[in-house]
């Protein structure tokens, strides 16, 4: 059951202690994002179907050897989704995301993959489906897109969690690129956090189902509840994860913390999961700031 409603007054408290803690310790912010990026890269190709690891992701990205083979293909949606997270960090407090930024994050994340398709919407004859979606007509991209651009400047006394959610969901609907929606569409979902001054967040790999039924739910009836739902959690997720770091909380993992105060992990990771605890996920392990 989406609880859009509840996160509203969470991620006010955890932004505002977020400012608080942060002063003088913005070089640990960035450390943690740096580490993160990885996660991120790995969690997007993912859901994308990839069949690399964390672990892979991380040698990849640290120029290390694999122990098997990979495709050129794969190495490349690796380092340059990297690049494009690394970049998006920078940019995103320099500049607004414009149709023109959307366009140039798109060809750094597929040069030297789909160099004929990068940097460029869909063009006439070039039709995509996803699952059973026909996307947008090419012939309407441009005016759509210009719509989504629009209705989130339109809307921004709205609280972050909606515009995010729609926006994600109006931008994959259309699907405006031959190849990189879903890529393109949870970078600029960060863009937009890191824009507005809150933190960025990862849409993890093994939430993958409802992410999907969320598209799903969207396509069907028009309904954003549900994405509101997955962008709410993992906002917060990702504020408890810094805010563990920036208030010197000593960080365990969720498991230790059930048996230290003689809870069940089941009962913790049901908190976890709607974030009713401070925990957070690194490398697919719940820990908790204690």
């Amino acid at each position: 059951m989406p609880r859009t409603k509840s996160y509203i007054g969470a991620i006010k408290e955890l932004r505002k202690r977020y400012y608080a803690a942060l002063s003088g310790k913005e070089s640990l912010i960035k450390l943690i994002s740096e580490v993160e990026i990885s996660e991120q890269v790995y969690n997007s190709n993912a859901i994308e179907n990839s069949r690399l690891t964390l672990e892979e992701t991380e040698k990849i990205l640290l120029q290390l050897d694999l122990d098997r083979y990979i495709t050129e293909r794969e190495l490349f949606e690796t380092k340059n989704l990297a690049r494009v997270v690394a970049y998006m960090e920078t940019r995103s407090h320099e500049q607004p995301l414009t149709m023109e930024v959307m366009l140039f994050l798109h060809k750094m994340l597929l040069t030297n993959i789909r160099d004929d398709i990068a940097g460029r919407i869909r063009m006439q004859n070039e039709w995509v489906r996803v699952g059973s979606h026909i996307a947008a007509n090419p012939a309407d991209i441009r005016e759509l897109l210009d719509t989504m651009f629009g209705e989130y400047a339109a809307n921004s006394s709205e609280h972050i969690v909606k515009r995010i959610a729609r926006f994600h969901l109006m931008f994959e609907h259309i699907h405006p690129f031959v190849d990189g929606n879903g890529r393109m569409g949870r970078v600029m979902n960060n863009y937009l956090l890191l824009r507005e001054g809150f933190v960025p967040m990862v849409i993890l790999y093994a939430t993958r189902e409802k992410y999907y039924q969320a598209f799903a739910a969207f396509d069907a009836n028009g309904s954003t509840a549900h994405m509101e739902d997955i962008v709410g959690l993992a906002l917060q997720e990702s504020y408890h994860k810094r805010l563990a770091y920036l208030e010197g909380k000593r960080i365990v993992a969720l498991s230790a913390y059930g048996k230290m105060e003689k809870i069940s992990l089941s009962d913790l990771l049901n908190k976890a999961q709607r974030q009713t605890i401070e925990a957070f996920r690194e490398k697919g392990t719940w820990k908790i700031g204690v």
